[in-house]
């Protein structure tokens, strides 16, 4: 009879009394480390075909110069607006990157700037200014981010050479960037080609130029990155 009992106290139990093992946490596969490769690779090549041959380039040699097939390419960017947006984001996060590590690497602020400087200009961000026109989106959540941190990355810089003592006090990032924008981007029927080897050369007699002191007055006022920004949109 206590045996009954003892069972039929069991059987009556809250289902509380059972402990079952908590639920195993959902995970998010990753990015598998080829498909993260062909994604650098296409944006890299698609960076070099549109300096050359502007937005229109075809979309088959963006795909041969990555080393990938058609399908590989339109599976991770399906058109034409994702693939600018996307190597617009990629070289503002580049020269971003670039700003940071030549400020934290190099002890003299005006070197940091002259490395900066140069490392931009090989990241192809003159060529940005032709991929921003059209239907661009300008207000995106993502190119507002990497447009803000470039910005704070490149206004850091110079002004860490002012406060050294090292870049003349009368300029800003903005007149910075414009002067980066106009050397590196390539001049109408040239070929990139040829105006590569003389890119490093112009920027180093303009970055002369910033050195403290002034050896000269400048007409009007500092650019602002934000100046920038409000002729550009």
């Amino acid at each position: 009879m206590k045996r009954s009992t003892t069972l039929a106290a069991a059987a009556s139990a809250p289902e509380a009394a059972v402990d079952p093992s908590p639920a195993e946490p959902v995970r998010v596969p990753r990015a598998r480390a080829d498909a993260v490769r062909n994604r650098e690779r296409i944006l890299v090549a698609a960076r070099e075909v549109l300096v050359e041959q502007g937005s229109g380039a075809p979309f088959d040699e963006v795909a041969r110069r990555a080393g990938v097939g058609n399908a590989t390419l339109y599976r991770h960017f399906p058109d034409r607006g994702a693939l600018v947006h996307h190597v617009v984001l990629f070289v503002m996060d580049r020269v971003t990157a670039q700003a940071e590590d030549s400020l934290a690497e190099e002890p003299d602020a005006f070197v940091a700037l002259c490395r900066f400087t140069h490392a931009a200009a090989d990241e192809r961000i003159g060529a940005l200014c032709p991929m921003l026109a059209g239907d661009f989106d300008h207000e995106h959540p993502e190119l507002i981010a990497a447009r803000e941190a470039l910005a704070k990355a490149v206004e850091t810089l110079v002004v860490a050479g002012q406060e050294a003592g090292l870049i003349r006090s009368d300029v800003g990032a903005g007149d910075l960037m414009i002067a980066l924008s106009q050397l590196s981007r390539p001049l109408p029927g040239i070929t990139c080609q040829a105006v590569d080897g003389f890119v490093h050369r112009h920027l180093q007699l303009f970055l002369d130029g910033l050195r403290a002191p002034a050896r000269s007055e400048l007409p009007g006022s500092a650019a602002t990155l934000e100046d920038l920004r409000q002729k550009t949109v």
